[in-house]
């Protein structure tokens, strides 16, 4: 393979992959929104077993930076196919368990019990898989190019988005509402056995990148992220915060507050399809737009902006009007969100040296997806409960932001001590 054409074949491949993953982590976050409650907590009332379907959905971010130090630690040490095939194969098997599993009318609490167990393993696998690819993208590529290239690894999550909400559209296409409550559900989930053996297979054929650990070195790279990039690490959690924050509450929150609006949840799911569509375009401009004016330019600029439009973004919704919620969600999550999320994966890892990225650049994603996503669409449902209106909500939004801003204007580039600024301004953080 020419010099050429492997950095576009190993970011193709991280878009591919990550897509697959995210497939499966997604399609939960749609069935907590619509399915679960009734499915594993029949016996609450309907928005008590929204918050608890919720609550499920957290637990895998309470699992991701566990994930991200234990992928992190394989990728750092044995290499990062390695770790990646790994955290592929923990995803595909908990997500086609989950489409096997008995609902509460058949096995009573142990149910919920398990569908909290093997959700745990989805954050694990996530966690994982994250902050791999992002370096997969990354280490491979001219540095002047790191931006664009890189925003493919973050082109997975709208990936994700897509297949999971095609998914779900083909079953209430094909399917009666009982027929979806009773087992339509499932088909998504089990679809993961094939697609995460697609992605095992593309993920074999790649060669490794970046930097490895010598055989027999003393330590855990993951502790020695955590004492020599400390800063780093808890800054590029900030980073995450909104990025993870805004990203669920677009795309789950948004499905359980749709008839609080008068739309049918099947309309959001098309216009979230709609709108991860103009996001997979503009990613790579976002990271385009980050090598050629700086990273963090662009970051700042998508927090401030997103922050901003939570506001519009929320009276557009409450309107009722089909064009009104797509005109929400395309500006919102396939536009402003994209400034953010494009340039991210550049500036992550640029902060962070080579022998230790993999474990960084992973605990800095999943803090953040810990203190942001975690229970967004949990404390979401919580403040319409007990306000019953959108503004608590953009507010959150909005403060999430801010604190993304903040956090992204004082993240550094990592430079090792022998060497010097690089001349090429564009690949500056």
């Amino acid at each position: 393979m020419t010099p050429e054409r492997r950095p576009i074949r190993v970011a193709l491949a991280s878009w591919v992959c990550a897509s697959i993953e995210w497939y499966d982590f997604f399609i939960y976050g749609t069935a907590s929104a619509t399915v679960f409650p009734s499915v594993f907590f029949p016996s609450q009332l309907p928005l008590v077993g929204t918050l608890l379907s919720f609550a499920t959905f957290g637990v895998a971010f309470v699992a991701r930076p566990l994930g991200g130090a234990l992928f992190g630690h394989i990728g750092d040490s044995r290499g990062r196919k390695r770790a990646l095939i790994a955290a592929l194969v923990a995803m595909g098997g908990a997500t086609t368990l989950i489409g096997l599993l008995p609902g509460y009318a058949e096995i009573g609490v142990a149910a919920p019990i398990a569908l909290v167990v093997l959700r745990f393993v989805q954050g694990m696998a996530v966690g994982g898989q994250q902050g791999g690819v992002v370096v997969l993208a990354t280490e491979a590529v001219p540095a002047n190019r790191g931006g664009v290239y890189g925003s493919f690894a973050s082109a997975g999550a709208p990936g994700g988005v897509i297949l999971a909400n095609l998914a779900f559209l083909a079953v209430a296409s094909a399917l009666s509402p009982e027929e979806i409550r009773a087992w339509g559900w499932r088909l998504p989930f089990l679809a993961s056995l094939l697609v995460v053996a697609v992605a095992v297979l593309i993920q074999a054929r790649l060669e490794e990148t970046g930097e490895i650990r010598p055989a027999g070195q003393a330590g855990s790279p993951v502790l020695e992220a955590v004492r020599r990039h400390p800063r780093a690490i808890m800054l590029a959690a900030g980073c995450y915060l909104a990025i993870n924050l805004n990203y669920y509450i677009f795309n789950t929150f948004l499905l359980a507050y749709a008839p609080h609006a008068g739309i049918s949840p099947r309309i959001v799911l098309t216009a979230v399809l709609v709108a991860s569509a103009i996001e997979l375009i503009c990613l790579p401009a976002a990271g385009w737009a980050s090598d050629r004016f700086g990273r963090r330019r662009v970051f700042g600029a998508g927090a401030v902006l997103l922050g901003a439009w939570a506001f519009p973004f929320w009276a557009l919704v409450d309107t009722g009007s089909t064009w009104a919620l797509l005109l929400a969600l395309v500006v919102g999550l396939g536009v402003l969100h994209s400034l953010m999320y494009g340039a991210q994966p550049a500036m992550f890892s640029e902060a962070f040296s080579g022998a230790v990225r993999y474990s960084g650049v992973s605990l800095g994603i999943q803090l953040g997806s810990l203190l942001g996503g975690a229970f967004a669409p949990l404390l979401a449902t919580a403040m319409l409960a007990r306000f019953g209106g959108a503004l608590p909500i953009a507010c959150y939004m909005a403060a999430g932001c801010a604190v993304t801003l903040v956090s992204g204007m004082a993240l550094r580039r990592h430079l090792p001590a022998t060497s010097q600024p690089r001349k090429d301004s564009h690949a500056r953080a």
